[in-house]
């Protein structure tokens, strides 16, 4: 049995690892392929009456670490200099916005239907209003770099905001100036720690001359994040942030403080501890997603009840963020369709206390949601490798590039 799981388990990792290698040229999200595998594993182990221990418990732990990972290996491919304002701009107003209009939307039209308070409505929605960098960030890797660094702000920052906002709204029964007062104090304290953590951890990847360096590293990461949550603080800002420190080595040589940290020693170490994050990465996010895959139900996946409102929503997404894109005059027609709901959906979904779970925002809908707009993703990145060059100018003041040399550029 223990041979048999082995097998299975290296078999799965090493299939999604083909994925991975062919999603670039495919266009096809290597997570729609890994839910499809879990969910005919289950199919199997119910045809042969296979017994599978509940594995549900795992699910948010794995999917923890896994968003951990993957925020801060998306963090440090982001390099941050002057030219680059327009882009965190923009990023910025992508993941706040639209999130803060969808869900307060959808939880005024939840309150009136399923006749809910307006705050236990909106701890539903959260979820479902943010994007998902765990799918976003390897989907963009077909992309070229400047179109890919906004995936990965927007699609990082939008964690983090949606993080902080369900937090903000699940833990408190009642909103006033204490309550605002309290959540920007947490939000100071929270930067004071990842300022503190940055530097202790920098001297570590630094300071370690024992064989096995990254590991505790990393494992201090998730420790300081595991921490910050129970403190009911914004974690994922200091991965976010110790990620850009470490990616910007190059423009901190004129800082006063940094030079205790022995630049030229520490970039050569940041080079194999972001390949050590990114492998895990991989790994962690793979075993999410196949474990995902294997708990769906096929009955929930094909509920007529929630389909509508699945679809419903999910027109409500891409039309706030037509309207966005519109406004901020991103041009990219790609960006339209990368905004997939996943790992942070789950997570998030997963939180919301039994008192406050409502009929409408089942699991049904949120599966469904998830593969939707994963699948919108797919084919708009399908459209554009056949029509669209991978970069086109953000506004209308900038060069278009030809696409001849954008195909240069993916390859």
């Amino acid at each position: 049995m223990t041979t048999g799981i082995i097998i299975t388990l290296c078999s799965l990792i090493l299939i999604s690892y083909v994925f991975d290698l062919t999603s670039a040229k495919t266009r096809i999200p290597s997570v729609i392929l890994l839910l499809l595998i879990g969910w005919l594993m289950r199919q199997l182990a119910v045809q042969f009456g296979i017994n599978v221990p509940d594995l549900s418990e795992a699910l948010p732990v794995i999917g923890t670490i896994g968003l951990i990972l993957i925020v801060l290996e998306g963090s440090m491919d982001l390099e941050l200099d002057r030219s680059k304002k327009r882009v965190v701009l923009n990023s910025l107003l992508l993941a706040l916005l639209p999130m803060l209009i969808l869900g307060t939307g959808l939880a005024l039209i939840i309150q009136q239907v399923s006749e809910v308070s307006f705050r236990t409505a909106l701890v539903n929605v959260i979820p479902i209003s943010v994007i998902s960098s765990a799918i976003a960030i390897p989907s963009a890797q077909s992309l070229c770099k400047a179109n890919r660094e906004l995936v990965t702000y927007e699609s990082s920052l939008s964690d983090i905001f949606g993080v902080i906002f369900f937090n903000f709204v699940a833990l408190n029964e009642t909103f006033g100036w204490l309550t605002f007062g309290s959540f920007f104090l947490q939000i100071i304290i929270t930067l004071v720690i990842s300022f503190a953590g940055i530097i202790g951890l920098s001297v570590l990847l630094h300071s370690i001359t024992h064989h096995v360096k990254f590991v505790p590293v990393i494992m201090l990461v998730i420790l300081l994040y595991a921490i910050s949550k129970v403190l009911h603080l914004p974690g994922l800002i200091f991965i976010l942030l110790f990620g850009i420190f470490l990616a910007n080595l190059n423009q901190l040589h004129k800082v006063k403080w940094v030079k205790v940290f022995h630049i030229e020693s520490l970039k050569k170490e940041f080079v194999r501890f972001k390949e050590i994050v990114g492998e895990a990465s991989f790994l962690i996010r793979t075993l999410f997603f196949l474990l995902f895959g294997f708990m769906i139900e096929t009955e929930e996946l094909l509920n007529t009840q929630s389909l509508p409102w699945a679809l419903a929503i999910t027109a409500g997404i891409f039309a706030i963020r037509f309207a966005f894109l519109k406004m901020l005059k991103i041009k990219e027609f790609t960006f339209l369709f990368i905004a997939p709901r996943g790992l942070i959906t789950i997570l998030l979904f997963l939180s919301v206390a039994q008192s406050d779970r409502i009929d409408i925002i089942s699991t049904s809908l949120v599966i469904q949601i998830v593969i939707i707009t994963a699948l919108i993703m797919m084919f708009g990145l399908m459209r554009t490798k056949r029509t669209v060059p991978s970069e086109i100018p953000m506004s209308n003041t900038e060069e278009p590039i030809s696409e001849e040399s954008d195909n240069n550029a993916a390859q």
